[in-house]
C-alpha cells in the first residue's frame, strides 16, 4: 500500500493512523485538531509546561544574549513584554474559531500577547486537544525505524528524568516553530589573538530582549526593520541616550527621524572598532554601549535525522512539496507553518504568518494521510520543487527567500482551498491584509495599531 501512494496518484485506503506531533504552539495544536478529526490516533509532544508555543511570554533570557552558544540553555519564546499582534484580530483567528473580543479581555483591534495565549488556550480546551498533549517531554530524536519503512522513531527526555524513551509512530509531523535560534548579522570585527572580540560593547538578539530597562541612557545601535525591529525601536527610545538603526536597503542615507530627537537612521554597519566605534557603509560612526540584531531566526530542527534527505541550506528547508511534505518521505513526514510573508512599505519590512496557512496545511496534511486526499508521485512532487528553486534562481531571489510567498497574491492560500474542496475564500480576507499593511508607518514613532481609522466593521461593510 506504501508504494502505491508514492508512485502513483491512487489515494490510499482510508484509514487511522499513530501520529506524533512535535511543538504545541498554533500549529501544533492546529495539526492535532484536525488530525483527531480524521480519526488519527494523536500524541503532541511539548517541551515546556505549558502549551502556545512562541505566545507564552518567559521573562527569562538565555545566557548567551547572540543565541551562538550550542550548550547554552534555551528559552523558546521570543516574546517581548509589550509585543502585540501585528495583524487584524480577525486574521488571526481560525476559519471555524474566530478571534473574538471578550468583556474581560484585551478587546484592541491588534491585541497583546497574553490575548493570543488565552485565545489558545481556550481553543485547546473547546477541542478537547489538551489530553492529548505529552507536557515536559523534549522530543530529540526523529528517525525512520529502517531505511525502507515508513514508520518512526521518537524519542524523548522528561525535564526531571535523565534517561530517554521512545515510541514508534507512523506518521510525524514537526510543528516546533522557527522563533527561537537567532539569526546573527554580520560584519568584520577585530579580535584579540585569543580569538575573542575586541569591540568592547555588549551584543545581543532580539531574542533576548524583554523590557527596555536595561538600555536607559545607553547608546544603541539596532539592526533590522522588521516588526520586532520597529517596536524595539521605539520601546527603547524613550529611555536610550541615542538609538542608531542600521537598514539594508540601498537608498539608505544617514539622517535623524522627523519628530524623534534621538534615533538616527545609517547603512548597514561595515565594521567595528576596538575603541568602540561602530562603522557604517557611508562613513559615518557612533561610539555606541549595546548593538541589538533585529535580524530574524533560522529554521532549526536538531532532533531530526533523515540522512541527508532533508536539510536546511541557508534557511531554505528543503526539498518540501509546497513547503510541507519531503518527496521521497511524503506522506510519514510533514512540516507545517514554514511559509510567511514579507511586504515592505517604506524601507520597513512587515513579516506575517497568517494562521490561514497554517490551518489549511493541517487540514490537507490530515486528509492526505487519512487516504482522502492524494498526493502526486514523489516524482512529480520533487519536479514542482526543482521548478521552484529554477524560478526563484531566474527571478535573482536569494534562497533563504524560499518560503517566503508572493507579496500580493493569496495563491497559496487558493491553491490548498482548491485541494479540500473547500468554498472560495471571502475576497474581505485578502483585502484586509493588504489593506492592514498599508496601514503601517513610514517611520518608528507612529503606532499604527491604534489609530482610530481602525474600524474593521465599518470597513468589511463597505
Amino acid at each position: 500500500m506504501f508504494y502505491l501512494f508514492v508512485y502513483c496518484k491512487i489515494p490510499m485506503k482510508e484509514q487511522s493512523l499513530k501520529v506524533a506531533v512535535i511543538g504545541a504552539g498554533m500549529a501544533g495544536l492546529l495539526a492535532a485538531r484536525e488530525l483527531k478529526r480524521e480519526g488519527h490516533r494523536v500524541i503532541v509532544f511539548e517541551k515546556t509546561s505549558r502549551l502556545g508555543g512562541t505566545w507564552v511570554y518567559d521573562p527569562r533570557v538565555e545566557t548567551d544574549p547572540l543565541g551562538l552558544d550550542p550548550s547554552r540553555k534555551i528559552v523558546h519564546s521570543s516574546m517581548y513584554s509589550s509585543l502585540r499582534v501585528n495583524l487584524p484580530r480577525r486574521l488571526m483567528g481560525f476559519l471555524d474559531y474566530p478571534f473574538l473580543k471578550k468583556q474581560d479581555g484585551d478587546t484592541r483591534e491588534f491585541p497583546g500577547h497574553r490575548e493570543v495565549l488565552r485565545y489558545l488556550e481556550d481553543f485547546a480546551r473547546d477541542f478537547w486537544l489538551v489530553e492529548l498533549i505529552r507536557f515536559e517531554h523534549e522530543v530529540v530524536r526523529v528517525e525512520r525505524v529502517n531505511g525502507v519503512s515508513h514508520e518512526w522513531i521518537v524519542e524523548w527526555r522528561t525535564r526531571e528524568g535523565e534517561s530517554e524513551e521512545e515510541e514508534v509512530f507512523e506518521a510525524v509531523i514537526v510543528c516546533n516553530g522557527h522563533h527561537t535560534e537567532p539569526r546573527i548579522a554580520e560584519f568584520p570585527v577585530l579580535y584579540y589573538a585569543t580569538g575573542m572580540d575586541t569591540w568592547p560593547g555588549v551584543q545581543i538578539h532580539s531574542h533576548n530582549y524583554r523590557t527596555p530597562e536595561p538600555f536607559k541612557n545607553k547608546i544603541v545601535v539596532l539592526i533590522g526593520n522588521g516588526p520586532s525591529a520597529h517596536d524595539i525601536l521605539r520601546e527603547i527610545s524613550s529611555v536610550a541616550k541615542e538609538v542608531h538603526q542600521a537598514l539594508r536597503a540601498s537608498d539608505v542615507h544617514f539622517k535623524k527621524l522627523e519628530n524623534r530627537n534621538n534615533i538616527w537612521q545609517h547603512p548597514v554597519i561595515e565594521r567595528t572598532d576596538e575603541d568602540g566605534k561602530v562603522i557604517f557603509q557611508d562613513g559615518s560612526f557612533v561610539c555606541a554601549d549595546i548593538i541589538i540584531h533585529c535580524t530574524g531566526y533560522k529554521y532549526h530542527f536538531p532532533f531530526l535525522r533523515t540522512n541527508g534527505i532533508v536539510n536546511v541550506d541557508d534557511n531554505c528547508v528543503g526539498p518540501l512539496y509546497k513547503h510541507v511534505f519531503p518527496p521521497y518521505l511524503a506522506p510519514w513526514l510533514s512540516f507545517v507553518g514554514l511559509p510567511y510573508r514579507a511586504k515592505y512599505y517604506n524601507l520597513m519590512c512587515h513579516q506575517a504568518v497568517p494562521t490561514l496557512i497554517i490551518e489549511l496545511q493541517s487540514r490537507w496534511l490530515a486528509k492526505v494521510l487519512s487516504g482522502k486526499l492524494a498526493l502526486p508521485c514523489e516524482e512529480e512532487m520533487a519536479s514542482s520543487v526543482e521548478e521552484l528553486y529554477q524560478h526563484m534562481n531566474e527571478s535573482g531571489r536569494p534562497k533563504h527567500h524560499t518560503h517566503q510567498l508572493q507579496q500580493n497574491k493569496f495563491d497559496y492560500e487558493n491553491w490548498l482551498v482548491n485541494q479540500l474542496g473547500l468554498p472560495p475564500l471571502e475576497d474581505w480576507r485578502e483585502q484586509l491584509y493588504f489593506y492592514a499593511l498599508k496601514k503601517i508607518p513610514s517611520d518608528a514613532g507612529d503606532d499604527y495599531r491604534d489609530w482610530d481609522t481602525w474600524d474593521i466593521n465599518q470597513w468589511i461593510q463597505e
